[in-house]
């Protein structure tokens, strides 16, 4: 059975609510694409339908709503509290399975940036390079910092770099193939995901891969059918399975091969 750390878990869970209260302002200090022009690499899933096609398709085509302001996203009521009540769950979680491993110098700062990313993206299907950008620094960083430090063992940052490889690998080829249906924020946000999941693990990697899939392909789509919305963003259900699969990797592991 795997050891948990709830002394580690109280502790990181209000180092995460601190964080969290802070991503109104991360939110509102993004800057705004130009008007009725998303930056195609931040677009999460293509917004509206296709121009291309006859003129009678286009004319029936449903008209895209504007972009919601990242400084009305950032001053809704409530959000600070919701950001950091689910920031701090998320950090709990992590400590309480991690314990003082220096591992969480890499994951506690991606919690933060990871609600503003889901926020942003529910409410505007855009994932802002200048946030994912600062993730991967960090990440990186934090990465060779811990494996210096800690590891030293050259198999962890190989398993790290095949991470991104294969998470971010995969999603650059479902956009090149399909960019309408995925955009490149998800390629990137893949990329940093896939870092954090190969520096843990193996089952931790696959797994969170396989939740964040299953949950954007089945969640989503069972929410398209219960509400009117159908263009539900895939990058929360990216966090998601990651943080999923981070924390249950290991049990789901052992209870396969143990």
């Amino acid at each position: 059975m795997t050891d948990l750390y709830p002394v580690t878990a109280v502790v990181t869970g209000l180092a995460g609510v601190a964080a969290g209260g802070l991503v109104p302002r991360i939110i509102a200090w993004l800057p705004e694409p130009e008007p009725d022009e998303p930056d195609p690499a931040e677009r999460d899933t293509e917004l509206g339908a296709s121009t291309d096609g006859p003129a009678e398709d286009v004319a029936q085509a449903e008209p895209v709503p504007p972009k919601e302001l990242y400084a009305d996203i950032a001053a809704r009521p409530g959000l600070a509290v919701r950001a950091a009540m689910t920031s701090g769950v998320c950090a709990a979680a992590l400590g309480l399975v991690f314990g003082w491993e220096l591992t969480l110098l890499v994951l506690l700062p991606l919690v933060p940036i990871g609600v503003a990313l889901a926020v942003v993206d529910w409410r505007t299907r855009l994932l802002p390079t200048k946030l994912i950008a600062p993730a991967y620094a960090v990440t990186v960083v934090t990465i060779l910092l811990v494996w210096l430090v800690d590891s030293r063992d050259p198999h962890d940052l190989e398993r790290t770099a095949l991470g991104w490889l294969i998470y971010g690998g995969m999603f650059f080829l479902l956009w090149f193939v399909y960019p309408r249906g995925l955009g490149y924020g998800d390629v990137r946000l893949a990329g940093v995901l896939g870092l954090a999941l190969g520096w843990v693990g193996w089952g931790e990697l696959l797994l969170g891969i396989w939740l964040g899939l299953l949950l954007g392909g089945i969640l989503g789509g069972l929410l398209s059918l219960v509400t009117r919305r159908r263009d539900y963003p895939f990058g929360p259900f990216m966090l998601v399975g990651a943080l999923l699969g981070i924390v249950l990797g290991q049990p789901v592991v052992a209870s396969l091969y143990g």
